[in-house]
């Protein structure tokens, strides 16, 4: 269990912010941690990882991490981070990046296997696409069998296909470890197979949880399904006008009426539903 009850005040747009999280998370859960950009979902990773200081208390299967008395240092925490940038030692193999964290040669032989890069294990980082850097990464991080694996984005860069992939091996050495898994994401899809309860964080605070199709599926009367989606243009066609939106990798077009027409506005986040196969778009409400 990882109970964290932490308060941080956030400048980094120049309005403060509070960063005010209360939350239990149990062992061996795969969390996913959303919400817009700037509401403090890195932060809140790198105050776990002790890489930023923060007032209250961090909780790890009954041995405390930080609290008024102490605050332990990254290397003595039990953690595993995977970054977007890969972060790997550009002058060591791929072997010698994961036997640096710890000398364990069948651990790393049982990892370079799981994720398909036994026969790369004696190349450069500069010598590997993309996806098996991520994937390096991924290795190095599960050498110190943590109790805790934090991952900030860590397949945003990557194109559809091979992000699928890194999501199987995720998954895979996820439970192969047994480890507490707490990832940063805006994908849905990615969200939806990966993990087995997300969280929802706006403006540092946590305002949405729950399995990911209590919070994804929530639907409303007797809508068949509801996406979130950004509106690109409004478009006026005769008498009626069309909203052209962007959900997820797609961009789709649907009718409006004229008094829909002036009550939205160009970018903001809206949300799609079909009621009778007939599509509308409705005010999406970070709140509900």
């Amino acid at each position: 269990m990882v109970k964290i009850k932490i308060r941080k005040v956030l400048n980094a747009t120049g309005t403060e912010m509070l960063l005010d999280v209360d939350m239990s998370i149990e062992a061996e859960a795969f969390v996913a941690l959303t919400g817009h950009s700037g509401s403090g979902k890195t932060t809140l990773l790198r105050v776990l990882a002790g890489l930023e200081t923060a007032e209250g208390s961090i909780i790890v299967d009954g041995e405390v991490w930080l609290d008024k008395k102490q605050n332990i240092p990254p290397q003595r925490r039990g953690i595993g981070f995977v970054f977007q940038e890969y972060a790997l030692f550009d002058n060591m193999s791929v072997e010698q990046n994961l036997l640096y964290v710890t000398k364990d040669q069948a651990l790393a032989d049982e990892l370079l296997e799981m994720t398909g890069l036994s026969s790369f294990r004696a190349r450069l980082p500069r010598q590997l696409s993309g996806g098996q850097k991520q994937r390096v990464a991924l290795c190095r991080a599960m050498m110190k069998r943590p109790k805790l694996l934090l991952m900030d984005e860590p397949l945003s860069a990557l194109d559809p296909e091979m992000r699928s992939k890194l999501q199987h091996d995720i998954l895979a050495l996820h439970r192969r470890f047994g480890t507490t898994t707490l990832m940063v994401s805006h994908d849905p899809g990615e969200i939806y197979r990966l993990s087995d309860h997300m969280i929802v964080l706006e403006s540092g605070r946590v305002v949405k949880e729950g399995s990911p199709k209590e919070v994804m599926l929530k639907t409303q009367g007797s809508q068949k399904f509801s996406l979130r989606g950004e509106l690109l243009e409004i478009i006026k066609a005769d008498v009626i006008y069309i909203a052209v939106l962007a959900i997820g990798q797609q961009i789709v077009e649907v009718v409006m009426d004229s008094d829909e027409a002036r009550s939205f506005s160009v970018g903001e986040s809206v949300l799609i539903s079909t009621k009778a196969f007939s599509p509308s778009i409705h005010k999406f409400d970070t709140t509900s």
